[in-house]
């Protein structure tokens, strides 16, 4: 191969995966041409093949696809086979789609059976939401997907003849196919054809959760208010020629009550206007979801015939991302909304038990809590987009600081408003999915929606480079977070799916670290899904192996001592008061007029919440050196790590592209991503003042970020550097304002122990 031609491939390829694909046309035209470069012109073939099918050019991919059928290797003829078919039946689809008044119309056409079998034999190529191909084939095989840029590689090597599945789960044919083409195969493991129901689930903690719920919520709602009139009366009472409003000092605890309860009652139609007026919620008839799944309308007919309800409202979201939600305060008035990506990136028995787990929220009550929460949080969180807008617009800085700081106290109130149902929205998830799992006899298509749902959400916040408003503010009630979906939908590439999720499943401490998660560990789901279908004598779609755990308790010790040190703190406060007591008895010291109002106890809390703190940082940011620092080659095994925990504080240095939101926004770096080659990673930066260059100025360009990664529920690394080509550097000093943390409740609580 010239070398002038290897730089270009690898560049066509490298756009190809990240989207830019007019870009890596123009790189793999000239290459596909040449007559000189076999390996490289087959290479550039395959990637033209991609790049003209997800641009809406489907003659000129079927051309090339027709080519390569014609080519003297068998993987790469059965590969040009599938994709020509796929993409003939695109063409014809497209044609069809201009008759349909509704205009959502899928990229997969539904399978024309109507009774609930397993899929048929005959692979199929299916495009999905990332930037390769990929193909779904009913076999006992299962291979990890392999990044487009190792199809170089590949094809230098003689491809073996085609070969019988090895008795495990994993062939040397779809091995090689794996390695060529960036591909995903799923196992297509069966569904029950006749089963057994599951025992009963015990409702009662779901049931108090809910209940709980609602008082939480009710309960930050109405200190928020308390604080605001508040405030809004101490303002008036300094300002000149003004008097406080008397109707403000009430209290509001039983007309809020009233209020929220009537709001659980109208939510169905508040939230139609609602998403109606601000995502272009539409109505979604159930013929033209007949059309994208058949096996769907008849779940929703069934249970509902069975159940004595009417059929569910169905609505639809024009987005891209893979989401689905339920609202409503009784049966009779539900709403399931899908997007309009779940429908095209999900096959037909995928989408119908994706409705199942919306039945099994409306069966178990726990959506007219969730409603209520949406109901309230959705305007909330518009307000917020609303002054962030509003912010970008002015260009003095002197203005633009009040309106920066009134939207970072919104989404604030946003969060404390979704942090009230944290606990509800993971526990529903399990009830929701052994609901579906039951209703359909598939838990096996459940676990591969839930993958390809998590694949897609992570394309599309690729595609976009920053978390649109709608995965932000409706993520509560999807049924994957769209955090949790950065890692687990890009590193298939480079990562099977069982070593990734293995952490969410072996490691003891795990549950931990979900306290402030919306979405319980997908792993933990997943492996639930997995028991049900060993049940039902069913093959699993993914194959756990049962990892040992090599965590030290002292690790997790360390981990957790700040919040360690809070109850330490109330045994030395009840040590300080046995003290004081005896010497009062003995007469040898009177501390009363400092101890009488028992104040010394919050001392002593801060007290214990700063040693921990500071015996923590040492191993929380370690020296990053040179010689031990991890590259992006070394992610996957980091993720893959079942026993890792966020205090291992692995030194990184990673290469790729800052994503998130520019503007007011993200004033507090809560939406920053890198793409790296090994895929998505959430960053947590602390803006330094005084620093000339802004973190969001480097949104959108290649960087260098040097940091600690940290492996928890939700992977991410903690930045210390990003860096440009240009030399241009932020720091991020999460070690100074740990230490100033520290400080700060130390001096606190010695004042607030010395002084009562």
């Amino acid at each position: 191969m010239p070398s002038h031609t290897k730089p270009s491939l690898e560049a066509g390829l490298v756009a190809l995966k990240q989207g830019n694909y007019q870009t890596a046309i123009a790189q793999l035209e000239p290459i596909a041409s040449s007559q000189n470069n076999g390996t490289a012109s087959l290479q550039a073939q395959v990637g033209l093949v991609m790049a003209y099918a997800r641009t809406g050019e489907v003659p000129k991919a079927i051309a090339i696809s027709q080519n390569l059928i014609e080519i003297n290797n068998p993987q790469v003829q059965e590969w040009a086979t599938r994709a020509l078919e796929h993409l003939t039946k695109r063409k014809k689809s497209d044609q069809e789609s201009k008759k349909v008044e509704t205009g959502f119309v899928a990229f997969e056409n539904s399978t024309p059976d109507s009774t609930p079998v397993t899929p048929p034999e005959t692979p199929t190529l299916e495009e999905k939401p990332n930037n390769d191909q990929v193909i779904e084939t009913k076999s006992d095989d299962i291979a990890p997907m392999v990044p487009l840029a190792r199809l170089k590689a590949t094809l230098a090597t003689p491809l073996p003849p085609p070969a019988a599945p090895l008795s495990g789960f994993m062939g040397s044919v779809t091995r090689t196919q794996a390695k060529l083409f960036g591909v995903i195969y799923w196992r297509q493991a069966q569904r029950a054809r006749a089963w057994q129901p599951l025992r009963k689930p015990k409702l009662i903690p779901l049931r108090l959760l809910s209940a709980g719920t609602f008082i939480a919520l009710f309960w930050v709602i109405r200190e928020i208010l308390k604080l605001a009139l508040g405030f809004i009366n101490q303002t008036l009472v300094k300002l000149p020629y003004l008097e406080p409003i008397q109707l403000l000092y009430r209290d509001p605890t039983q007309l809020l009550l009233i209020v929220l309860v009537i709001l659980i009652g109208v939510s169905p139609w508040l939230l139609d206007l609602l998403l109606a007026n601000l995502y272009g919620q539409r109505e979604f008839p159930k013929d033209v979801l007949n059309t994208h799944s058949r096996e769907a309308v008849r779940v929703l007919q069934r249970c509902c015939q069975q159940r004595h309800w009417p059929l569910p409202k169905l609505r639809i979201l024009p987005t891209a991302a893979p989401i689905i939600l339920t609202y409503g305060s009784l049966p009779r008035n539900a709403r399931i909304v899908v997007s309009q990506g779940l429908l095209e990136q999900l096959a037909d028995d995928e989408i119908a038990v994706i409705y199942a787990t919306q039945l099994g929220h409306i069966a178990h009550w726990d959506f007219a809590v969730m409603s209520l929460l949406l109901l309230v949080t959705l305007p909330t969180h518009q307000l917020y987009q609303q002054v962030s807008e509003l912010g970008d617009k002015i260009l003095a800085k002197i203005w633009r600081w009040p309106v920066t700081i009134l939207a970072s106290l919104i989404y604030g109130v946003w969060c404390l408003l979704t942090g009230s149902a944290l606990w509800l929205s993971r526990l529903r998830l399990y009830y929701s999915d052994r609901v579906a799992a039951e209703i359909t006899g598939n838990p096996n298509a459940l676990i591969r929606a839930l993958l390809k749902i998590a694949i897609g959400i992570a394309a599309d916040i690729q595609k976009q480079e920053h978390t649109s408003w709608q995965l932000e503010s409706l993520n509560l009630l999807t049924p994957i977070s769209y955090q949790q979906s950065l890692s687990l939908g890009t590193i298939a590439s480079n990562l099977s799916f069982e070593s990734f999720l293995n952490w969410d499943i072996a490691n003891p401490y795990r549950r931990w670290f979900t306290i402030n998660n919306s979405h319980p560990l997908m792993g933990d789901r997943l492996e639930r899904l997995c028991q049900i279908a060993r049940h039902w004598h069913l093959d699993t779609e993914l194959h756990f192996a049962s990892v040992p755990s090599k965590v030290k308790r002292q690790s997790f010790l360390l981990q957790v001592a700040p919040w360690l040190g809070i109850p330490l703190g109330v045994l030395f406060a009840a040590f300080v008061w046995l003290t004081w007591q005896l010497a009062f008895t003995l007469k040898f010291l009177n501390l009363k007029w400092i101890y009488e109002d028992w104040s010394f106890i919050t001392g002593c809390l801060l007290i214990g919440f700063s040693i921990g703190t500071v015996m923590r940082i040492n191993s929380f940011f370690p020296d990053i050196k040179p010689a031990t620092v991890q590259t992006d080659d070394s992610l996957p095994n980091l993720l893959a790590d079942p026993s890792a925990l966020p205090i291992d504080s692995v030194s990184v240095r990673l290469v790729g592209k800052l994503l998130g939101r520019q503007g007011t926004s993200n004033t507090l770096a809560q939406d920053l991503i890198l793409q790296s080659s090994a895929g998505l990673v959430k960053l947590h930066h602390i803006s330094w003042l005084g620093q000339s260059v802004n973190h969001q100025d480097l949104i959108g360009r290649q960087i260098i970020v040097t940091g600690w990664f940290r492996r928890g529920a939700t992977p991410w690394i903690d930045i210390q550097t990003l860096e440009t080509q240009s030399g241009k550097t932020i720091h991020s000093p999460h070690p100074i304002w740990s230490t100033f943390l520290a400080v700060a409740a130390q001096a606190w609580g010695a004042y607030v122990f010395l002084t009562g």
